[in-house]
């Protein structure tokens, strides 16, 4: 469902209209914004939803949306493994919404992309600073097409050394 202009009233639709037996989901490059991931929220917060993949690259995500889905994700943490979050502004309170989801043992989140996002360095401040205190079931950090400093640079490479880390990709 790639770039085919659905809005969140089609958002809502498909969150009704899906249940049990879908697995990816790709709504990217569609204009949903905050209450179009609201919709999707409520898809995820089914006890039934098995979706594992749902990518929502440009989507005019902001922290509201992203609280949205973390808030989706607690309640309904175990299916979820690949999160695509590519060229949204989740600001500072996105980023650590995720982030705090991402120390929840049951989270089972393994691959987020923040690719060419404003929120890759927070993300990287956060997820640093968080590893030392619990571990992390993530395997993949995407933050390609970001710029980030020598500091940055030094944190991730501590990320992948860090024996509660189980990252293999950055």
């Amino acid at each position: 469902l790639k770039c085919i202009s659905i809005t969140d009233e089609g958002c809502a639709a498909l969150a009704s209209a899906f249940h049990s037996n879908l697995r990816e989901l790709d709504l990217s490059r569609n204009q949903i914004g905050d209450s179009g991931v609201t919709e999707i929220s409520s898809l995820l917060r089914n006890s039934q939803c098995t979706l594992q993949i749902l990518r929502l690259s440009d989507c005019s995500i902001t922290e509201e949306g992203y609280k949205a889905l973390a808030s989706a994700l607690r309640s309904n943490p175990s299916h979820l493994i690949e999160l695509d979050l590519t060229g949204n502004d989740p600001g500072q309170s996105g980023v650590k919404e995720l982030n705090d989801l991402l120390q929840d043992g049951l989270c089972s989140l393994k691959t987020i992309r923040f690719l060419k996002s404003p929120a890759a360095e927070e993300a990287c401040e956060y997820l640093t600073g968080v590893l030392g205190k619990s571990p992390l079931l993530l395997k993949e950090l995407d933050l390609s097409g970001d710029k980030l400093g020598d500091l940055d640079e030094e944190k991730l490479s501590a990320l992948l050394m860090d024996s509660h880390s189980k990252l293999e990709k950055i």
